[in-house]
Formats: C-alpha cells, sequence, structure tokens
C-alpha cells in the first residue's frame, strides 16, 4: 500500500539533508496564497472590530452572533452534560500535563560579571493568552489542555479561548471544547473561527481585549492570518497536516506500526506518514497490516487518501541511515520501534517529540502522555520546538551597578561608544565617572 522509496543503494550520502528532504513526501501547503486570501479579512477585523467579526462568522460558518462572547453559564452546562468518562479523562490529562509543564519553568538566576555589576535574568509571563481551538472535521477538547495548561503554568492572567461556532449548537463552539474550558477555569470564550478569530485576538474588539500571545492549530487560513499578524502579537507557529515517521527494524510488530500509521492519517487526508525500515520483510509485513486493519477503520476513506498520497516506505541499509533519513524528514511526530530505541533516541535532533519503544504510540502523546501534542510541522521541527511555558514567557534582564564597577567598565565604553560614533553613549557614562577614576576591569 505504502510507495516504496529504496535508499539501500548508497545514495543517502550523496543527497545530503536538502536533496533527501525533497525526495520525501509531505503535503504542501501555499500559506503565501492563503495569505492573500486572508489579508482582507484580518485588515476588516483591524478596522471595524466586532462587527467585522460578525459579517465574516455569518460568511463562513453561517451564523450571525450579535457577540463572540459566549454566555458563562454556557461552559457550566456543557461540563455537566459531559460524558463523566470523557471528562475524567480531560482531568487526567490535564493532571498530566501540569506535572511537565510545571517542571518547564525556568528559574531565575544571578550572574555576577565583576564585583559590584550583575545580571538577573528574570521569566515573566504575558499579560494575555488567546487560545484558538479549531472546529473541522473534529472537536479537540484535548487541543484546550494542551494550549491552556502550559499558559497556566507560565502564570498567565488572563486566558481567553476562540473556537468556531456550529450552527448545531446554537451558534456555540462544541459542548466538548465548551466543557473542557469550564474543567479548566476558563471564563473567557468566544465563538469565533478562522483568520476572523486569530485577527480578533490579535488586534481586539469591543467583545475580546487584544492578547499577547495567540496558539492553536488550525487550517492553513488560521496559519496564513498568524503569519500576517505575526509581530504584532507573538505565535506559536503555523502548524500544517500532521504527521508522522517511524524508525522499525524487524523486531518491531507490523500490528503496532501499522496500528500507528492509521492512526496518524485517520486525522487528514493530507496527513503524511513515513515508515523507515531497515528490513523490507517488514515493510511487507506492515502493508499486509494495513490492508487488513483498514478494513474495519472507521475513516477509512480519509486513512486511504493519506496512506496513498503523500506517504511512504523508505528502505535503508542500517540504522545510521535511518535516522538520517528521519533527521532530513524532521517529523513532528517520531516514533522508534527497533533494538536500542532508547540509545537511538538520544540521537533525534530533528522531531516535534520522539515516541520511544512499541508501547509509546503518538496516540499516548495526542492525550496522556503530558507531553504537549502542539507540534512543530512540515519540517520547523529543524528550527522550532513545540508549545511550552516557554511560549508563554518572557526573559527579561535586570542590570545592577555600583558607582565602582561602572568606573571599571567605562574604558572600555569609552573605546566602543568611539569605535561606533555614539559620543552621547559615552558622555552618559563620562557624566557618572569622572575621567581621572576610570581604571579598566
Amino acid at each position: 500500500m505504502l510507495t516504496r522509496i529504496d535508499l539501500r543503494t548508497g545514495q543517502l550520502a550523496a543527497l545530503g539533508r536538502q536533496g533527501l528532504a525533497g525526495l520525501l513526501p509531505r503535503a504542501e501547503l501555499d500559506v503565501e496564497a492563503a495569505v492573500a486570501a486572508v489579508r482582507p479579512i484580518c485588515d476588516d477585523v483591524r478596522g471595524r472590530g466586532a462587527a467585522a467579526v460578525r459579517a465574516h462568522t455569518a460568511r463562513f460558518d453561517g451564523v450571525d452572533l450579535p457577540t463572540t462572547l459566549v454566555p458563562r453559564a454556557a461552559l457550566a452546562d456543557a461540563l455537566a452534560a459531559l460524558d463523566p468518562r470523557v471528562a475524567g479523562a480531560l482531568r487526567e490529562a490535564a493532571r498530566r500535563a501540569r506535572l511537565v509543564h510545571d517542571a518547564q519553568l525556568p528559574r531565575s538566576s544571578v550572574t555576577y560579571v565583576t564585583e559590584g555589576s550583575s545580571v538577573t535574568e528574570r521569566y515573566v509571563p504575558v499579560d494575555r493568552a488567546g487560545v484558538y481551538v479549531p472546529g473541522g472535521l473534529v472537536a479537540y477538547p484535548s487541543s484546550v489542555v494542551m494550549n491552556v495548561i502550559p499558559a497556566q503554568a507560565a502564570g498567565v492572567g488572563q486566558i481567553v479561548v476562540a473556537s468556531p461556532p456550529q450552527r448545531d449548537n446554537g451558534g456555540l463552539p462544541h459542548p466538548a471544547v465548551l466543557a473542557a474550558c469550564e474543567l479548566l477555569g476558563i471564563t473567557e470564550v468566544h465563538a469565533a473561527g478562522g483568520a476572523q478569530a486569530i485577527a480578533m485576538l490579535g488586534y481586539g474588539t469591543a467583545d475580546c481585549p487584544a492578547a499577547d500571545v495567540v496558539t492553536g492549530p488550525g487550517n492553513v487560513y488560521v496559519a496564513a492570518a498568524k503569519r500576517l499578524l505575526r509581530g504584532v502579537v507573538s505565535t506559536d507557529g503555523e502548524a500544517g497536516p500532521t504527521e508522522v515517521a517511524i524508525v522499525a527494524d524487524g523486531s518491531a510488530d507490523p500490528a503496532f506500526v501499522a496500528a500507528d500509521l492509521i492512526a496518524q492519517a485517520e486525522h487528514d487526508p493530507l496527513a503524511a506518514c513515513l515508515l523507515i525500515t531497515t528490513d523490507a520483510g517488514l515493510a511487507d509485513r506492515v502493508d499486509a497490516e494495513l490492508t487488513r486493519q483498514l478494513a474495519t477503520t472507521r475513516h477509512a476513506g480519509r486513512v486511504k487518501e493519506a496512506l496513498t498520497g503523500q506517504s511512504a516506505c523508505v528502505l535503508v541499509g542500517d540504522t545510521d541511515a535511518a535516522l538520517a533519513v528521519a533527521g532530513a524528514w524532521a517529523p513532528e511526530h517520531l516514533e522508534i520501534q527497533a533494538a536500542g530505541a532508547e540509545d537511538l533516541a538520544r540521537r533525534v535532533r530533528n522531531a516535534g517529540a520522539i515516541f520511544v519503544g512499541p508501547y509509546a504510540p503518538v496516540s499516548l502523546g495526542d492525550y496522556l502522555a503530558g507531553s504537549n501534542h502542539v507540534l512543530p510541522t512540515g519540517g520547523t521541527a529543524r528550527h522550532s520546538g513545540g508549545l511550552s511555558v516557554l511560549t508563554f514567557l518572557r526573559g527579561i534582564h535586570v542590570v545592577h551597578c555600583t558607582a565602582d564597577a561602572l568606573a571599571g567598565a567605562a574604558p572600555h565604553i569609552d573605546a566602543l561608544g568611539g569605535a561606533e560614533d555614539l559620543a552621547a553613549h559615552v558622555q552618559a557614562v563620562r557624566a557618572r565617572v569622572p575621567t581621572s577614576t576610570r581604571v579598566p576591569r
């Protein structure tokens, strides 16, 4: 079922990372084209505020809402009506995520540069965070957990959630999303989706004050709106179609591998799945399992489209080559189901999250591992990480200096300020430190 790419003949080194990445399949999204489509929407929201959000919501969602703000009672009602098993699972997911994200908090540090001169590194949360929760093919209450928990752990004072309104739910976001917000103590939720929601969070409206950071996954138009607003607000990145790479050898269970490929393909027809294996026999066994499991898969249509589209099985000569392929692709999720998985995982440099061994599937990370499932896609794991408390924090340097310490730095400031022709910089120090007292330190 999976297209095969045979790299066992030694051409791996000749291809290099860039050539290899170009050979591997991945759905292409033209975010720049989407930017042109959403720019008028974002500009309209910036200019007309809530009236523009209302107009675009009526146009795209078929719902006319006098305000985006969801009534407080609707959140409580949604949680009360939620299946107790789902509510319990969300509570456990939140508990685990809180443990992991609380541990991410960086500590303030003080560095004494010279006697009498120090720099303190402080980490300060933003005042207000905007979280976008999509509402496309599936409702994602787990995305509420994954975005809200790190913001809470970071100490953000105001957290607002936006999610698309649904005609079948009286113009409110999906009940499971509302219930998750109530469970986590979020009291401000807005019924708004797509580019107009991102613009609302970034620019602010009469109903929704502007946020400092906007996070959360979405479609290409959401990604385009984030790109447009970057600089107005901070964002967590541009999420594209989901993806998984599985590095496996002959010891891997083909039923496990096939199940994980199908689980990722279930998200989206544009999902990309890459099996990287040193064993052609395993590739055959996985293909057989895919055929068998697809027969009973609920979303077989979209799964098959993803697996026969931008997905493949890459045959390699050894695990070094397998890691090279995985590193070039830089997947959102990387599973390692091979002998020595722990050691192999330590060698990985480019991945959003790594799942080690046969009993750590991506599905665990999506819900209950405690790790975050908002991860870099499209190869951006080469330079970006997943959502964390750091997304909602700013590092601030606090500088202390005594008169003697400034006197020691003054000659160096004279030299550097003079070299850059910034005489006023030099004078600002000279006003404090007479020339005769300056001793370089």
